[in-house]
């Protein structure tokens, strides 16, 4: 079984950020523009539970 997390970040925070998930295990399976605010992206994560 796998869980899943979805983040938005501002395109200079969201290296950091990601590293740190990471870390944790997660991995990173989808990366869209954030359209709702006109910048960033919208990172879906997975890991196993």
């Amino acid at each position: 079984m796998y869980e899943y997390k979805v983040e938005t970040y501002k395109i200079k925070g969201a290296e950091v950020e990601m590293n740190k998930l990471a870390i944790e295990g997660w991995r990173v399976i989808a990366v869209s523009p954030n359209m709702a605010v006109g910048y960033g992206i919208v990172v879906t994560y997975e890991r196993e539970k």
